[in-house]
């Protein structure tokens, strides 16, 4: 039975799924508008997750996923009876998200959150050149690349999988640095690094070799430099059925082929 001390609002995805489901559970369930609920309950895949967490950036409120999409490796399993009990006895993650403060060939500068990775890419056919601080210490004078990304835990299953870099458990204290298409140094493949870290990207030959950084899905071209650390500030809360058992489908997404 729904518990009426239990505020609920329903968001969804455009998927044609994910929007049939939203319209059975308001059928089922009592709901609320967003701005005044205790919960959210998310209808979509990652993709999904990944808007309606920045929607609620400041609010704290947690973020139930449901899978109406393809991947949903962040999402719970669909099911339609007993939800009022699966979200009280639903297990918190925190998250925070990435600050990317940016400044432009320009001279101009921007700031942006992102959950999953702060990215940058070459613009055009020639490889990017960027110089990589850490904590202010040069750890890499020149890598000649496509691009590189600083993901968090639930970012490293996405784009940062993509590219090879390290799938994290979403309660370890670490970001994952992954190199897209490194030309030299050859065999750099990454690195990990503490969440404490402040990362500086320096952009070689900009005018020549033009970059982009995208922080999630905000995008800003022709950089000089980005920095990039964790906003401790910011907390996201995301609530998993305690079956859902994510750190095992953490171990198991490394061992596929």
């Amino acid at each position: 039975m729904p518990d009426p001390s239990l505020k609920v609002s329903f968001v969804a995805s455009e998927a044609e799924a994910a929007q049939a489901a939203l319209a059975r559970l308001i059928r089922l369930y009592p709901s609320v508008d967003v701005e005044e609920a205790d919960i959210v309950v998310a209808l979509g895949g990652d993709g999904a997750m990944l808007s309606t967490l920045h929607r609620f950036i400041g609010r704290d409120v947690p973020i139930f996923g449901m899978n109406r999409g393809s991947v949903g490796f962040l999402m719970n399993t669909y099911r339609e009876d007993g939800l009022f009990q699966r979200l009280r006895r639903a297990q918190k993650v925190t998250l925070h998200p990435l600050r990317m403060k940016a400044l432009g060939m320009d001279g101009s500068s921007v700031e942006a959150l992102a959950i999953n990775e702060v990215s940058l890419f070459r613009r055009t056919g020639q490889a990017a050149k960027l110089r990589i601080e850490v904590d202010g210490v040069i750890r890499i004078e020149e890598l000649i690349c496509d691009g590189i990304l600083l993901a968090t835990p639930a970012g490293s299953t996405a784009y940062n999988l993509s590219a090879h870099g390290p799938i994290i458990p979403l309660g370890a204290d670490i970001l994952a640095l992954t190199p897209i298409s490194a030309f030299r140094p050859r065999r750099w493949r990454g690195a990990l690094l503490p969440k404490t870290a402040k990362v500086c990207f320096e952009i070689r030959e900009g005018a020549k070799r033009p970059v982009g950084a995208v922080a999630d899905t905000f995008e800003v071209r022709d950089v000089a430099q980005v920095e990039v650390s964790e906003d401790r500030s910011i907390s996201l809360s995301l609530l998993f059925d305690p079956e859902h058992n994510l750190e095992e489908r953490i171990i198991a997404e490394q061992f596929l082929s």
